[in-house]
């Protein structure tokens, strides 16, 4: 019996989308987790590099090291807590905002 043919397609994300995550929803909860995660880690390293400041000035002014904001802007890190990002925000005159929205499915073409 011959294989049907599946239309090619030269998109990488869907390709790897289809090998690595369809139907594995173990995966694609790991995957929002660091899509968070990384969301988290970027919106602190705009946030202190738009006031101006290193990584150690940062700590300074909410009591920490410079280690620790190091540790916070990495996509890898999952520790964030709501009151050191609230600390960080009251540093820098800023508030956090959390909201829910609704889950996306995330539908690919096959």
């Amino acid at each position: 019996m011959a294989k049907a043919k599946r239309k090619a397609t030269a998109d990488a994300v869907d390709i790897l989308h289809r090998r690595y995550y369809a139907g594995k929803p173990r995966r694609l909860a790991a995957l929002e987790k660091a899509r968070t995660n990384d969301q988290v880690a970027r919106k602190l390293t705009a946030l202190r590099i738009a006031h101006g400041l290193s990584q150690r000035d940062l700590a300074k002014l909410i009591g920490t090291t410079a280690s620790v904001i190091c540790r916070l802007e990495d996509a890898n890190y999952a520790g964030h807590s709501l009151a050191m990002l609230n600390r960080i925000a009251a540093a820098l005159n800023q508030r956090v905002e959390i909201r829910f929205v609704p889950a996306e499915r995330r539908v690919r073409s096959a």
